[in-house]
């Protein structure tokens, strides 16, 4: 292995002894200057992780989050040099992570705070016209072919957990004591007009957008819980300019 590899591999991993070969240019010791940037790296990694995941820190408490975030650090180095995108294996980690067994909806809420980082990081693309839909729906022979193309910010997040309760309670628009955690929510996530935008839909409303998100038509989408209210859906996806394709497989 090389010096280069056996540098970034002792990185994290603080029983490793300083990597043999390095030189300090003031000649003092290399073990000592090497444990100093061992230190820093991991406190900067650990840093973006509280930066994209604040509500599960203030769920679980500083002192917890950044020692659970530094096993992760140890085990999940970055793979990319752009931040934003690290800690995407983060909730995963959580569920498996026994400390925090006593708080199950943890992950969730973390899948939550990922969700708006890509939303925020997401491509610019235009929405159709409101026209153009209304056009679209009223030909019903072909209907059966009508696939939407949503915006690539759009995300859903159907959780057993209040997981969207949890995270407005620490954006300071609902009692935190009042959230039953144990009630089953879902949350869509998107971007408008420059905003990451996150919000309580109905079971029905997120099974049709997740949908619509993998490909169906727009019948077959409608028609898998009949508790949907396709229109006002609809509705809500053309005044948050979130169709941005009308397919008919022609």
């Amino acid at each position: 292995m090389s010096t280069q590899a056996l540098f970034a591999q002792a990185l994290l991993q603080p029983a490793q002894p300083c990597p043999d070969g390095l030189r300090v240019w003031n000649g003092s010791d290399p073990a000592l200057r090497f444990a100093v940037y061992r230190n820093n790296v991991l406190v900067s990694l650990v840093d973006a992780l509280a930066a994209t995941f604040p509500v599960v820190q203030a769920l679980v408490g500083e002192e917890f989050f950044r020692a659970m975030a530094a096993l992760f650090v140890r085990t999940h180095p970055p793979q990319s040099r752009i931040l934003a995108w690290y800690g995407a294996e983060l909730p995963d980690f959580m569920d498996r992570f026994e400390p925090a067994a006593s708080l199950p909806y943890l992950a969730d809420v973390a899948r939550l705070e990922m969700a708006r980082v890509r939303a925020y990081h997401a491509a610019d693309v235009a929405a159709v016209m409101p026209e153009a839909l209304q056009a679209a729906v009223s030909q019903p022979e072909r209907l059966a072919t009508l696939r939407l193309g949503l915006h690539p910010s759009m995300q859903v997040l159907a959780s057993r957990y209040a997981v969207f309760s949890l995270w407005a309670a620490h954006q300071g628009t609902l009692d935190l004591a009042s959230v039953d955690p144990d009630q089953a929510e879902t949350a869509l996530v998107y971007r408008q007009d420059m905003q990451v935008q996150t919000v309580a839909v109905s079971p029905a409303t997120g099974q049709f957008m997740r949908a619509v998100l993998q490909g169906e038509s727009l019948l077959a989408a409608a028609s898998a819980d009949s508790e949907l209210d396709l229109p006002a859906t609809l509705a809500h996806l053309v005044r948050q300019q979130l169709i941005t394709h009308l397919d008919f497989g022609d």
